[in-house]
């Protein structure tokens, strides 16, 4: 089975470090200094029921890892939906399926919570990354997305 080797699981307070060294391969991220507010952003969001980190630990090491963010809705019957952010294996780890575990269990998160549909958003352009998607039940055929920056 796919991931089989690795532990699916949501992030704990000690996977701060491992999480980090993890999206330096997401839009070669840097690693931010351990600040005071660094740790109470982590603390804050390890706090909120509505944000998972989901995280693929293997040989205690974290190598792969999506965001599940639940989202109250006031429609589609006040049932909430999920959105994915922050898909990332370790180049190391990749093929091995342990992207798709995390998708599985953010899947398992937002079915828990009563979500009516899951988002996912790349900025990927590959087609092989775009197909993995797909291959994980994302469409490409459903919606438009937008995106507006606000940096």
């Amino acid at each position: 089975m796919e991931g089989e080797s690795a532990v699916i699981r949501e992030a704990i307070e000690a996977d701060l470090d491992g999480l980090l060294s993890l999206y330096t391969h997401l839009h070669d991220n840097p690693i931010p200094d351990k600040t005071e507010e660094l740790l109470d952003l982590w603390r804050r969001i390890l706090r909120d029921e509505q944000h998972h980190i989901i995280v693929a630990e293997e040989d205690g090491r974290i190598v792969s890892s999506c965001v599940c963010v639940i989202i109250l809705n006031l429609t589609r019957r006040q049932r909430p939906y999920a959105v994915i952010e922050n898909v990332i294996t370790d180049p190391a780890y990749r093929g091995r399926g342990l992207a798709t575990a995390c998708l599985n269990h953010a899947r398992e998160i937002a079915r828990r919570e009563n979500c009516y549909k899951m988002m996912l958003m790349t900025g990927s352009k590959d087609e092989q990354t775009l197909r993995f998607y797909e291959r994980a039940g994302y469409n490409r055929k459903d919606k438009t997305a937008f995106v507006q920056w606000l940096e």
